[in-house]
């Protein structure tokens, strides 16, 4: 998952830097909790950009699942943010799924990541996103089956991609609920 808050720049050009820093770290913090809550680990910011990933230590379909659920909170989470500097900022979130490489790299500064393709779809996903919206692939579809709802955006030219089906993702499925008695011993 890459996510980028759009409109930041232009926000932030005239704010003095505590300002600036401030906001970011509030939001920055509020995210890290979310990934807490949802099993999403944290990879890095890159300037006002937040790189998380998940399924380091589990199911695919359960993963794909937990890094919706926490690109919809990380949507909440900046809906009741405040403004900066007098703008209202949306995020843009790309999710993409498939394999990659994650090691700890340097000698000096030394910073864990994450490479690969899978990496690189994702954040195509969010530069061809929209703001206020979650983009994703349709390998992300397929993985999280029925968990979602989502909206086909067709077909599209991606770098280093080609041409690629993605979707927006709407919303998260209510669970069906059983109606079947409970049975046992009395």
């Amino acid at each position: 998952l890459f996510a980028d808050l759009a409109g930041f720049t232009p926000a932030a050009r005239t704010l003095p830097p505590g300002e600036v820093v401030s906001y970011l770290d509030r939001l920055v913090c509020a995210f890290d909790d979310l990934c807490e809550e949802h099993g999403v680990d944290k990879i890095k910011t890159i300037g006002d950009s937040y790189m998380a990933v998940s399924g380091l230590r589990g199911s695919s379909a359960e993963s794909a699942i937990a890094i919706g659920n926490f690109a919809f909170a990380m949507m909440e989470i900046i809906r009741r943010q405040g403004p900066l500097g007098g703008h209202n900022l949306a995020l843009r979130i790309g999710i993409h799924c498939g394999e990659a490489t994650a090691g700890v790299i340097g000698e000096t500064r030394v910073s864990y990541d994450v490479w690969g393709d899978a990496v690189n779809v994702a954040s195509r996903m969010e530069s061809h996103g929209e703001p206020g919206r979650i983009h994703v692939s349709e390998a992300f579809r397929a993985l999280a089956g029925d968990a979602f709802t989502f909206n086909e955006r067709g077909s599209m030219e991606i770098k280093g991609l080609g041409l690629a089906r993605t979707y927006f993702l709407e919303d998260v499925k209510a669970p069906a609920h059983s109606s079947a008695k409970a049975q046992g011993a009395v």
